[in-house]
């Protein structure tokens, strides 16, 4: 009974962190500055005793990590085969350039300034934004490019801080 309840903590756990970046509007996390590393660290080490409660011996935590494994690989499988709930969870790409014609209101929306989206289509080897045939971020966080009349197609991850921050309508 008590490893069950390990696993509940840990699963409710894990659902909250989840809803509260989505929430927050974290887009990304592969980018990390040193604030949102630490948060992270912080945010772990804050939830591990509402996750294994008073039980901190070695089967406890490869319980509550178990449960964790088994609970990602779950939520995986629930993206993959369900459109709707992926969506929701992960929300959908933003264009940002569409025929060398910046997308003001999607810019704002993703919280990208023209400055980044400067960086971000020189990183692709365009150096002008009305050269860029369509511009996209990803809900993955990176910023695909096309140019050349939508011949050359290259895609990097966004390295904004902004981006980590993003509402995900």
């Amino acid at each position: 009974m008590q490893y069950l309840d390990i696993i509940g903590r840990s699963l409710a756990v894990y659902l909250f962190i989840i809803a509260a970046i989505r929430l927050f509007g974290k887009k990304e996390l592969a980018q990390l500055s040193i604030v949102d590393l630490v948060f992270i660290l912080l945010i772990s080490n804050s939830v591990q005793n509402a996750m294994v409660g008073s039980d901190t011996s070695l089967p406890g935590g490869i319980i509550a990590a178990g449960a964790l494994f088994l609970g990602n690989l779950i939520l995986k499988r629930i993206i993959y085969k369900n459109q709707q709930f992926s969506h929701f969870l992960q929300g959908e790409p933003i264009m940002l350039i569409y025929k060398g014609k910046v997308k003001d209101k999607n810019l704002t929306r993703a919280e990208i300034s023209v400055n980044e989206l400067e960086a971000a289509v020189r990183e692709h080897g365009v150096l002008n934004l009305k050269d860029v045939d369509l511009a996209v971020l990803e809900v993955d966080g990176n910023i695909s490019v096309m140019s050349n009349d939508f011949q050359k197609k290259t895609s990097r991850r966004h390295k904004s801080h902004r981006s980590l921050n993003n509402p995900m309508s």
